[in-house]
C-alpha cells in the first residue's frame, strides 16, 4: 500500500502544484511591474521551491550532441543496438570523416542499477568520447517493465553483460573493454571470469572497476552497515512494494525510487538543505546562472528508477550481507562457481576514491586479489586522493587525473579477435517468450505458481520449463 499512498498523494498535490507553477509565472512575468520587487520575487522563489520539491522528475536526456575528435567537431547520433526487456544497449557513433577513419576501441560503460539513471555517468560518456568507441547499459524502469517480463536478478543482469560483449565483438570485430561503475562491479567480475573460462572470444579485453563494492567487508561505510545490521526479511517486508495500476509494471515487486531517493538524501541531508537554501536565496537575488546550475544538478539527482525486487535482494544478500565472490563462494544461477583466478588475458584496473563514502578504500582493491592468475603487466590500481564516489567517474579529477589513465590501460590491452566474428562469436540467446510463470514470480505469487503446478500434474501434463521460468 506504501507505493498507493505515494501515488495518491502525488496525484493529489496535483492542483496545488499547478497553482503554484502558474503564480511563480505571474509574479516573475517580465511585463509584471511588480516582478522587480523583493516580494514578489520571495514568493516566486517560495513558490518554485514547492514545485520542484512536489513534481516527479523522469528520465533526463544525454544532452550530448556534439564531440571533438582529432580537433574537429563531431556530431553524435546515439543509437539503440540491442534492446532488452530491462535494458537498452545505447551507442554514441561520433559523424565526420575524421571519426570514421579512426580505429578507436571499443569501450561498454555498465552504468550502476542503484536508482539512477544511465545519464547520472553524463560526464563518464563525454570523456571517452573524443578516443573511444562508446558503448553504455541504459537501464529501464522497472515499473515500466510488464510483469510477463519475469524476474530480474544478479544473474540476469551478468547475462546482460556477457551478451552485449559478444554483440559488441561482432560489430566491430574486437574484444570490448568494459568500464563497471559502481554497482556493477560483481557481475562485470563473473561474467568476465566465467567468459576467461570458458575461453569465449569475445570476453573483455580489459576491465574497469570504479568504486566498486567487491568485498564490502574492508573499510564498511554506511550503505555496507545498513545492509549487515538487517536481516534479509526486513528488506523484504519494509522495502519491497508492489508497482500499482496504471503503470506498465503493474503488480511487479520493485524497490522503488522514491525510497532510494529518501535514503540518498538521509546520508547527506545537511548538504542537500543548505543546497536548497542557497538555492532560494539566489532566487531571490536573481542570480540565474547559480540557479541554473541548482537546477541541472537536482534534476538528474532528483530522477530515480524503481529496481525489481529480485535483483534488489539479491545484491543485499550475496554482495553485502555473504560476500560470496569476495570468499569464493559466487554461485552462478545458485550452480556454477565463478572463479576469479581463471582471468589470465584480461587487463584489470581498478579505482578508489580517497574520500569515498559510499565504497571504501580497499572494496574494489579487493578484486586485484582474487584474480590470482593475472600477470603484472595486465594490472593497474589507482587511488585518486581527495575525491568522494562521484568524483570518480564525474568532474575535473576524473577528466584530467582518472580518465587519461583509463585510456592508456584500455589502449595498452587492447584485442583484437582471431577470425571473423560471425565465425567465432557465440550466437545471440533467443529472445524469451512472456509467460505466465515469469508474470507470477515477478509478481511474487509463488503459491499460485504451485497451484498451477499441482493442477497440470493431476491433469496428467508436465509444467513445461518449469526450471529458470521467467529468465532469460
Amino acid at each position: 500500500m506504501l507505493y498507493h499512498a505515494y501515488e495518491l498523494s502525488h496525484a493529489a498535490i496535483g492542483p496545488l502544484r499547478a497553482a503554484a507553477q502558474f503564480g511563480r509565472q505571474a509574479l516573475s512575468h517580465p511585463l509584471n511591474p511588480a516582478s522587480i520587487t523583493f516580494p514578489a520575487r520571495a514568493a516566486a522563489a517560495g513558490l518554485e521551491m514547492f514545485v520542484n520539491a512536489t513534481r516527479r522528475y523522469g528520465k533526463p536526456d544525454w544532452g550530448l550532441e556534439t564531440t571533438t575528435v582529432a580537433g574537429e567537431p563531431s556530431k553524435l547520433t546515439i543509437e539503440t543496438a540491442l534492446a532488452k526487456p530491462f535494458c537498452d544497449l545505447i551507442r554514441f557513433r561520433r559523424g565526420g570523416a575524421v571519426a570514421r577513419s579512426r580505429n578507436d576501441p571499443p569501450v561498454l560503460i555498465v552504468a550502476p542499477m542503484s536508482g539512477h539513471f544511465a545519464t547520472l555517468l553524463r560526464g563518464t560518456v563525454e570523456a571517452m568520447l573524443p578516443e573511444h568507441d562508446v558503448w553504455v547499459t541504459d537501464w529501464r524502469d522497472a515499473r515500466n517493465v510488464p510483469l510477463s517480463e519475469g524476474v530480474f536478478d544478479l544473474d540476469d543482469f551478468t547475462d546482460y553483460v556477457t551478451e552485449f560483449c559478444r554483440h559488441i565483438a561482432r560489430e566491430t570485430g574486437e574484444r570490448a573493454a568494459v568500464l563497471g561503475v559502481c554497482q556493477p562491479g560483481v557481475p562485470v567480475l563473473a561474467s568476465a571470469a566465467m567468459m576467461a573460462e570458458d575461453a569465449d572470444p569475445a570476453r573483455p579485453a580489459s576491465i574497469v572497476l570504479m568504486g566498486s563494492p567487491i568485498d564490502t567487508a574492508k573499510n564498511p561505510k554506511q550503505p555496507n552497515e545498513l545492509a549487515t545490521t538487517h536481516a534479509l526479511s526486513w528488506f523484504e517486508q519494509n522495502v519491497i512494494v508492489t508497482v500499482p495500476w496504471p503503470n506498465m509494471g503493474f503488480m511487479r515487486r520493485v524497490y522503488p525510487g522514491f525510497l532510494q531517493l529518501s535514503g540518498f538524501m538521509q546520508m547527506n541531508l545537511d548538504r542537500h538543505l543548505n543546497a536548497h537554501l542557497q538555492h532560494f536565496r539566489h532566487l531571490v537575488k536573481g542570480d540565474g546562472e547559480s540557479a541554473a546550475s541548482h537546477r541541472k544538478f537536482y534534476d538528474e539527482y532528483l530522477a530515480v528508477m524503481d529496481l525489481d525486487a529480485a535483483f534488489y535482494l539479491q545484491t543485499i544478500e550475496r554482495v553485502f550481507q555473504k560476500r560470496l565472490l569476495a570468499v569464493g563462494a559466487f554461485r552462478y544461477r545458485d550452480e556454477r562457481l565463478v572463479k576469479p583466478q581463471a582471468i589470465r588475458d584480461i587487463g584489470l584496473m581498478t579505482v578508489e576514491g580517497e574520500q569515498d563514502d559510499i565504497t571504501g578504500l580497499g572494496q574494489t582493491e579487493a578484486a586485484q586479489t582474487l584474480c590470482t592468475s593475472l600477470p603484472d603487466a595486465k594490472r593497474l590500481h589507482h587511488v585518486q586522493d581527495t575525491v568522494g564516489h562521484y568524483g570518480v567517474f564525474n568532474g575535473s579529477r576524473w577528466r584530467n587525473s582518472i580518465q587519461p589513465k583509463v585510456r592508456a590501460f584500455v589502449r595498452a590491452q587492447r584485442t583484437m579477435l582471431r577470425g571473423a566474428p560471425e565465425e567465432v562469436v557465440p550466437p545471440a540467446p533467443a529472445p524469451r517468450k512472456p509467460s505466465i510463470d515469469g508474470a507470477l514470480d515477478a509478481a511474487g505469487l509463488t503459491g499460485a505458481k504451485q497451484l498451477k503446478a499441482a493442477a497440470l500434474k493431476s491433469a496428467g501434463l508436465a509444467a513445461n520449463g518449469a526450471k529458470g521460468a521467467g529468465r532469460k
